[in-house]
């Protein structure tokens, strides 16, 4: 049993069908296995067509009982055969779904981690979910048939050779016949692809407006935009409506003709096969086992006709995975890295002037909140500004390089801002707080006791296997941000910086934070950027900064004491005019 998911490796995003291809690269072995064991069944049945025609032709009904035991044998082992290959077939078309199917969830989730905010400005949220809702059962569900197009091949190659053999004009019939009828199919298929691409598109449209309504619930409530946004999801609701029924329309027009054109040459066959019985051209066994192989054709054109009606819904779909997969993100790594600074490093943010000094708590107050969000997102390469690029610096040799200028996987590892709006993940609190499963449970003490969360793993008898549901919507909403806390330390990264820590936290929470981050930062650098008297007086530095600049630095005592503006800042007091 092969255990998934594996190394999904580098798709192939260049258009739908090379993406498909790709699929089918990654997972040609079990592809292969799949159409060889479906091809050997239908061989059993083309061959157990034949050798009932045999059969009735020989000795087998006159009474020779020797060849009728014979031809029992025969046709009992080909059913045995036939029995023997179903649970190896089904196995493998199963794999193929789940192996293609979680392929792709694989890559787009990857994909999606690597892209962050760039995927929700550049693509509405609802397709992102349809993709991993609608697209990859569309994608799964031809890979399970994609084996039944193989063995569709060798099946109506097995009933030509033995249709010519037998009688020239039936094996041309064949020959001409099935190229025709899947032809006949094309028109009803590029209908089918239109249209459900079109109800893909507002699918995609109705999840994104039912997201955005969930989300911004109650500002609606506040403002009374109820009535009218159940106006624009009646409205949306009913496009997609529609367009599946249009949808339904032509996929019902495309199963009738499945069953119309096989049914039709079965027809033609066993009436041109009577005829030529009739007048002595083929005998009686000939004329079963042509009946036999005309059903097996039958059901394999079935089977081909299908397999193109799932192929045109699987480019749909991956049509739509291509398009997550061509995203670029807002911070693309650069054509030629910079070697990475080595050794303890400064972070510095040429924009405001200020710098998060290695080895060190440093803590930066901004008299305008807006600034503290653009510093948070400079020095951790979330917004790129042309001059004002964040840079790491080398203690000692002095050498800067940007953060642009390495890749930003790099960036990712060895900067982490923990800002308020952190996702909180569905699964356990252990799972929460270390996803790799790597920390041991002393560790994760620490990092809780740092936090003063230790009344959130007390909370359940479970303590650290307690269930955490998506944003851990059962804790308030200081210990939500106190599990964001414990997290982030949990990561130990090399440069962290903390947005508001214990902004929503009680006075108490708050010192038992203040005293005890520093102790567990202890060796590591760290930047706090708040206005929270109570974090500042446990930093070894502060930066002031206003109107987007640094203008004063020193510790907090110091600064309290010389600096009337960031006294007012920090102790939401109103400084006089005219006082530095």
């Amino acid at each position: 049993m092969r255990i998934l998911p594996q190394p999904p490796g580098v798709p192939d995003s260049r258009s739908p069908g090379r993406f498909l291809w790709w699929l089918a690269l990654r997972e040609w072995p079990s592809l292969l296995w799949s159409g060889t064991a479906l091809g050997g069944y239908m061989v059993c049945s083309v061959l157990t067509s034949a050798a009932l025609g045999t059969a009735l032709d020989s000795g087998a009904v006159r009474g020779d009982t020797g060849a009728l035991l014979a031809w029992f044998g025969v046709l009992a082992a080909l059913a045995l055969a036939a029995v023997a290959l179903i649970p190896v077939a089904h196995r493998a078309e199963a794999f193929n779904w789940y192996a293609c199917a979680y392929r792709t969830i694989q890559v787009v989730t990857n994909h999606a981690v690597r892209m962050g905010p760039t995927l929700t400005r550049r693509l509405p949220s609802g397709e992102v979910v349809a993709v991993g809702t609608e697209d990859i059962d569309r994608i799964g569900d031809f890979y399970e048939s994609a084996g039944l197009i193989l063995s569709t091949l060798v099946s109506l190659a097995a009933v030509s050779v033995l249709m010519l053999t037998s009688h020239a004009t039936f094996g041309l019939v064949v020959l001409v016949a099935v190229p025709l009828i899947v032809g006949g199919m094309a028109p009803v298929l590029r209908l089918f692809s239109r249209r459900q691409e079109y109800q893909r598109d507002r699918q995609a449209e109705l999840t994104t407006l039912a997201s955005d309504l969930v989300a911004g619930l109650r500002v609606l409530r506040g403002v009374g935009g109820e009535r009218t946004v159940e106006h624009r999801y009646r409205a949306s609701s009913q496009r997609v409506r529609s367009a599946a029924v249009r949808v339904g329309w032509a996929d019902a027009a495309l199963q009738a003709l499945r069953e119309f054109y096989p049914g039709l040459l079965l027809v033609g066959i066993v009436w041109y096969g009577a005829r030529l019985a009739l007048v002595g051209e083929i005998t009686v066994g000939q004329l079963v086992a042509f009946y036999g192989y005309t059903g097996t054709l039958a059901a394999s054109v079935r089977h081909l006709m299908r397999s193109a009606s799932m192929l045109v819904s699987a480019r749909v779909a991956a049509g739509r995975v291509v398009r997550v997969l061509r995203l670029e993100h807002d911070h693309p790594d650069p054509e030629r890295p910079e070697p990475e600074p080595t050794g303890p490093c400064d972070l510095y943010d040429p924009g405001s002037g200020v710098t998060v000094a290695a080895l060190r708590t440093t803590g930066v107050v901004c008299a305008d909140p807006a600034d503290a969000t653009a510093i948070a997102e400079r020095l951790g390469r979330y917004r790129d500004e042309e001059g004002a690029d964040a840079a790491l610096v080398e203690r000692g040799t002095g050498r800067r390089v940007r953060l642009r200028d390495l890749p930003l996987a790099r960036v990712r590892q060895r900067v982490l801002v923990a800002a308020n709006d952190a996702h909180l993940f569905s699964g356990t609190l252990r799972e929460e707080l270390s996803p790799d499963g790597g920390l041991p449970d002393e560790r994760l003490a620490e990092v809780v006791r740092a936090a003063h969360a230790e009344d959130v793993v007390r909370q359940s008898a479970a303590g650290l296997d307690a269930p955490l549901t998506e944003r851990g919507r059962e804790y308030s909403g200081g210990q939500q941000q106190r599990l964001r806390l414990a997290r982030a330390l949990a990561l130990d990264p090399e440069v962290l910086v903390l947005v508001e820590p214990a902004s929503a936290v009680d006075a108490h929470s708050e010192a038992a934070v203040a005293a005890r981050l520093p102790a567990e930062r202890a060796g590591r650098t760290t930047a706090l950027v708040t206005t929270s008297p109570l974090m500042l007086d446990h930093t070894d530095h502060v930066q002031y900064v206003e109107e987007g600049r640094l203008v004063a630095e020193g510790t907090h005592r110091e600064l309290l004491a010389t600096c009337d503006r960031y006294t007012a800042t920090v102790l939401r007091a109103v400084a006089p005019e005219g006082t530095p």
